[in-house]
């Protein structure tokens, strides 16, 4: 009898039972980036923004990749291509240093727009689903476009830039429309302007994007994947309380000093992700 087959790389003699059809996702088309973003224009907060008008020089921090808005067009002159436009919104802190004092931490936000142009086929056909119960709702996907996938990390700091507002560039826009959940990551409202000096950041920015569409493909079927971990605990354990602290291990850390800083998250210092507060 052969051994039984489990998720991962499968051998020659492994037996097949059937051939069945799936409704996956395949990817058409990718592409990946190494970005350097220069002189992106900083946002920063109301109680930021006084720090940066005093500040002898700044610190790099580090910069968090809060969310990213995808837009997928076809394009008119090449059938099958699509043009993908991606808005990167980052919150960046830094280190501004005014006078002998100590350091004071700056929070805002930048916006990086990118586009890149990627096949993902064609298909006229209207695909219906099941799961709206009205009959005029969105149960039509829109020219049957691909769905544009972006996997990306957090940033990295490699620059920034303090300049006075007289010496910025002429064709530095403004950006007034914020969705209000990227608002709701700050601790106060964002600066758009009344400053006389302004900061840039230059990031380095690692990505992927693809295009992907609902296919039917067919596969090899080898077994049902049944997990093999059981659930249930030893017989009587969850009526034994003193059973179950037996099971604790000793924390041997709440007794002693811990010979290393505790890194951001874990100890004494915690971030809550809603708008990045220290508490």
């Amino acid at each position: 009898m052969p051994e039984k087959v489990v998720p991962g790389p499968v051998q020659d003699s492994a037996c097949i039972r059937e051939a069945v059809c799936i409704d996956t996702k395949k990817i058409f088309d990718s592409c990946k980036d190494k970005d350097c973003i220069e002189d992106l224009r900083f946002y920063p907060t109301q109680d930021s923004q006084g720090a940066i008008d005093r500040a002898v020089s700044v610190k790099a921090g580090k910069a968090e990749l809060l969310y990213v808005y995808i837009n997928v067009e076809p394009i008119g002159f090449n059938r099958g291509f699509y043009t993908v436009d991606v808005r990167y919104y980052y919150r960046v802190t830094a280190d501004a240093f005014v006078g002998a004092a100590r350091p004071v931490e700056i929070t805002g936000l930048c916006v990086f727009d990118k586009r890149v142009v990627l096949f993902g086929s064609e298909s006229s056909a209207k695909v219906f689903t099941s799961d709206s119960s009205d009959i005029l709702d969105a149960q039509i996907q829109k020219c049957n476009a691909p769905t544009a996938v972006v996997e990306a990390v957090d940033p990295i700091v490699l620059n920034l830039k303090l300049v006075d507002v007289c010496d910025c560039r002429p064709c530095d826009c403004e950006i007034t429309e914020i969705p209000p959940s990227i608002c709701s990551c700050f601790c106060s409202d964002l600066n758009f302007g009344h400053e006389s000096r302004r900061l840039y950041v230059t990031l380095g920015q690692f990505s992927i994007i693809r295009l992907e569409r609902d296919t039917q493909l067919l596969a090899p079927i080898y077994d049902y994947c049944l997990p093999e971990k059981e659930c249930a605990c030893d017989p009587g354990c969850e009526d034994d309380p003193c059973e179950i602290f037996r099971r604790v291990k000793f924390p041997v850390d709440e007794f002693f000093p811990p010979n290393q800083t505790p890194a951001p998250g874990e100890g004494c210092y915690r971030e809550i992700r809603g708008c990045g507060c220290r508490s």
